[in-house]
């Protein structure tokens, strides 16, 4: 009877702990949402596509930052009007002509911020285009974030269609809190320059556990900019990773090369190996930084706050990485 009793303890235990984690990330939640934090998304585009010329002076009153000096007012009028601003503006307009879910996910990105860091000023989110210039897809101030709206149709919007395919799939509007929340995590950190592969795998790490907790109702696909099949390889490849990183002794290598094999975006990482190469996701480094900082706030008692600012050193020492077998 003793072994039935202790099997029924343990799951007893075990479901207590799920109840209680449950309720507190619930409690959690609750205490964010109360924030309740409230945009006005300032639409910058609809109101350059709807100008006139005696329009621009107020424009640029309210909107100085846009406006670049050397420009003129009839300049802005006949560039509103050439044939691929208006083909901008038109499919801006089918993709957004509603930005509320999009602004309810940024308010929640915004509430999330303002509960880890009350110094956090609310700022003003303004949607532009900007010709395609997906490099420059969000700019985040003190004051303001601009978001251009031309690099969010979606993956296989036309436009995009001379873009590599691993950055078209980053080009959806269900990605701009994302790349929010990416620019912000960047904002928060601080980490000594940057000297070896770990290095920069503990920097990403840093960068996407910030996306954890900033947008949790995002899946880990999307915080990472991986589909459902590349993370699907990443953790069914994980220990094998992990292993090519310790075993050629690559973690404390200062090759820069590195960074084209495993932590900028491309296509697929680089092991040499044909096999792995073609079915593997690009940015493999950043991913596993992910996993350690994951593992190192799990062993440690420490806030976000101070984790944005801690040591590679400390967190790979501390943290007691291990693989996903």
């Amino acid at each position: 009877m003793t072994p039935n009793f202790n099997v029924k303890y343990i799951f007893f235990v075990f479901i207590l702990m799920i109840f209680v984690s449950c309720k507190k990330e619930t409690r959690l939640e609750n205490d964010i949402a109360s924030i309740n934090i409230d945009i006005n998304t300032e639409r910058f585009d609809e109101l350059v596509a709807k100008a006139d010329l005696k329009d621009f002076s107020k424009l640029r009153h309210v909107y100085p930052f846009m406006f670049s000096e050397s420009d003129t007012d009839s300049t802005w009028v006949e560039t509103k009007n050439d044939t691929l601003q208006l083909q901008l503006f038109s499919e801006v307009n089918k993709v957004f002509s509603d930005f509320s879910e999009t602004e309810l996910d940024i308010e929640s990105l915004f509430n999330h911020i303002k509960y880890y860091f009350p110094e956090f000023n609310i700022p003003r989110v303004i949607t532009t285009t900007s010709y395609v210039d997906y490099r420059n897809r969000i700019v985040v101030t003190d004051t303001i974030d601009v978001i251009a709206l031309d690099t969010y149709l979606g993956s296989d919007h036309e436009f995009y269609i001379n873009i590599p395919k691993y950055i078209r799939k980053g080009l959806d509007k269900e990605q701009i809190v994302v790349d929010l929340a990416s620019e912000y995590a960047k904002r928060y950190m601080y980490q000594k320059k940057k000297e070896n592969l770990l290095d920069e795998m503990i920097y990403f790490g840093k960068q996407l556990y910030f996306k954890d907790v900033v947008v949790p109702f995002k899946t880990d696909a999307q915080r990472i900019g991986y589909t459902q099949d590349e993370l699907d390889w990443a953790i069914a490849n994980e220990s094998y990773v992990w292993r090519y990183f310790v075993e050629r002794e690559l973690l404390f290598n200062t090759d820069a090369k590195l960074l084209g094999r495993f932590i900028n975006p491309a296509p697929f990482s680089k092991f040499y190996l044909e096999e792995i190469d073609a079915a593997s996701p690009g940015r493999l480094g950043q991913y596993i930084g992910w996993q350690i900082v994951r593992a190192y706030m799990e062993q440690n008692d420490v806030t976000l706050k101070d984790m944005l600012i801690t040591s590679t050193e400390d967190i790979f020492n501390n943290s007691k990485f291990k693989p996903r077998k």
